[in-house]
C-alpha cells in the first residue's frame, strides 16, 4: 500500500497521514526481544525531605495511618558524597505505603526551605495515597491539617482531596 492519498469507496480522495520511511530487517524483532538488561528497576520508596522528622512522622503515622517500618541514621563521607552535601548526615523513617515505602528524611545540615509547592509548577511533586473513603479520611484529619479544598469528584469519577503535611508537602488522598 502506498502512503499519501487513498480512495475510499464512494468518497472523494481523503488525505492520509504520512508515516516515516522505516524498514525493519526480519531479524530485528528477535534482537529487540533478546536485548539483555543488566539492571532491573522496581520502585523502592518515595522520599520526602523534612525539617522536623518527629512531628512529620507523627502526622504520617497517626493522621494518615501509615505504619513505621524502620528508623535509622546514616552519615559518613560516602553518604555526604552520594547526596552531594558536605558533611551530611541524616535521620530516616520508612513507612509502609502499601506497594511502596514512604521515606521521611531529616538532613544535618538543613538546606534552605523550598518554595511552597503548587501542583501546576514544573517539577512539583506530591505523594498519592489511596484510601477507602476520601471524605472519611479528610474528616479524621487533625483540626490543624491544611486541605486545598473539600473532597472533589473529578471528571474521571475519582474522588480526591489534597492535604499538606506539617511541613507543607502535598499529599493526595484518592478513593481506592
Amino acid at each position: 500500500m502506498r502512503y499519501g492519498l487513498r480512495r475510499r469507496r464512494g468518497s472523494e480522495r481523503t488525505p492520509r497521514a504520512r508515516l516515516p520511511a522505516f524498514r525493519v530487517p526480519s531479524e530485528a524483532p528477535l534482537r529487540l526481544c533478546a536485548r539483555r538488561r543488566t539492571v532491573h528497576t522496581n520502585a523502592h520508596h518515595v522520599g520526602i525531605t523534612v525539617r522536623d522528622l518527629d512531628s512529620t512522622l507523627a502526622f504520617y503515622r497517626d493522621a494518615l495511618d501509615l505504619p513505621v517500618v524502620s528508623r535509622f541514621e546514616v552519615g559518613g563521607e560516602e553518604f555526604a558524597t552520594a547526596v552531594s552535601v558536605d558533611g551530611a548526615s541524616a535521620r530516616f523513617a520508612h513507612l509502609d505505603g502499601g506497594d511502596v515505602r514512604v521515606e521521611l528524611v531529616e538532613y544535618d545540615p538543613t538546606g534552605a526551605d523550598a518554595d511552597e509547592p503548587t501542583l501546576n509548577r514544573p517539577g512539583a511533586t506530591h505523594l498519592g495515597l489511596s484510601v477507602d473513603d476520601v471524605d472519611a479520611a479528610v474528616a479524621e484529619l487533625p483540626a490543624d491539617a491544611e486541605t486545598l479544598s473539600e473532597p472533589q469528584t473529578t471528571e474521571s469519577g475519582t474522588r480526591i482531596a489534597f492535604v499538606r503535611d506539617p511541613e507543607g508537602n502535598l499529599v493526595e488522598l484518592l478513593d481506592a
